[in-house]
């Protein structure tokens, strides 16, 4: 049985596990420049109570940063990943990617390394 420091599956964070929060953290990856509440809510087909809930747990946890602001007369919610969030968004993503790999060689019955096509990330700055 492997000790405590080993057991991959204390670092998935369940701020990320859930579903719409994972959409979330994955959508706001594939813009840099963060993305409006309505963008969000469409991008990952949530209700405006539903999105709310979940940026106000990731906004808590400090993985996300909301502003809000007027453009025009209008107001106009935007959301953006914080450094913080994005290293733990990669570091939830290599311990999920290590589950995934110990599932398919258990499902496999294979002890050689199965490879999955999640490509290795590197934090912001690193070399």
């Amino acid at each position: 049985m492997p000790n405590k420091s080993d057991n991959v599956y204390i670092s998935l964070k369940t701020i990320f596990h859930e579903p719409n929060r994972l959409a979330i953290m994955s959508a706001l990856c594939s813009y840099s420049n963060g993305l409006s509440f309505k963008e969000l809510k469409d991008e990952c087909e949530l209700t405006d109570g539903n999105l709310s809930r979940h940026l106000k747990a990731l906004e808590e946890a400090g993985v996300i940063r909301i502003e809000k602001k007027f453009v025009g007369t209008k107001p106009r919610t935007n959301v953006y990943m914080t450094d913080k969030g994005r290293e733990s968004f990669i570091a939830y993503l290599q311990a999920l990617e290590e589950v995934l790999k110990k599932a398919a060689e258990a499902i496999s019955g294979s002890e050689e390394e199965i490879t999955l096509p999640i490509p290795s990330i590197k934090p912001a700055g690193a070399q």
